[in-house]
């Protein structure tokens, strides 16, 4: 699929996004934070739900954990535009709280079809929460973060959150040996047979 086309279908998606009513919380939201960058990248990035800078702007992680997401993308030569950005809820909770789960499953359907059409080969889950709706419900970042799983065409893996990094400096040496292995997955997938990479 081209580029072109797959923006054009990630534009009606987001039309329909944005009329949606189907969890109650467009009531306080103020914006749609459907997602942002290339609909035709190799690496999709997910995280849990929209901030309140975010909501703002009507774009995914535009605040101080966005920035330290740019930095550690440059650290395996991306940039914003590179790489696909969304979030498994594509409307603020009231005061950043965690999605409830009847609000995932309302708002899920918007992300799968996202990543159907972008077709990434890369999955990278932003945090504990993304993680546990996208690679397994038991999912225990601080213990399984930057290990692979296979589902499908898609090699998926997890790292902090970039706000956890904020609260807790210390996990930034995790956080760029992570990204490390996801910058050797995307150069393996890109010039080998993807079959070859470890699923482990």
């Amino acid at each position: 699929m081209s580029a072109g086309k797959k923006t054009e279908l990630l534009e009606e998606l987001k039309a329909h996004c944005v009329n949606c009513r189907a969890c109650g919380l467009e009531s306080t939201r103020t914006n749609v934070v459907f997602g942002k960058g290339d609909p035709d990248s190799d690496i999709m990035f997910i995280g849990e739900a929209p901030g309140e800078k975010e909501d703002l702007s009507g774009l995914p992680f535009v605040g101080a954990a966005g920035k330290l997401l740019d930095k550690y993308l440059g650290f395996i030569g991306l940039e914003t535009d590179d790489v696909y950005i969304a979030n498994v809820i594509k409307c603020r909770p009231p005061k950043n709280r965690d999605p409830l789960p009847e609000e995932e499953e309302k708002c899920i359907d918007f992300l799968r079809r996202q990543v159907a059409i972008i077709d990434p080969k890369i999955i990278v889950c932003l945090g504990r929460i993304a993680a546990a709706k996208i690679i397994k419900s038991d999912f225990r970042i601080t213990a399984e973060h930057g290990k692979w799983f296979k589902k499908g065409n898609y090699y998926i893996t997890a790292v902090y959150h970039p706000a956890a990094l904020l609260r807790d400096p210390r996990k930034k040496e995790d956080m760029l040996l992570d990204f490390k292995k996801i910058g050797e997955m995307l150069a393996s997938l890109g010039g080998a047979d993807a079959s070859e990479a470890e699923d482990k």
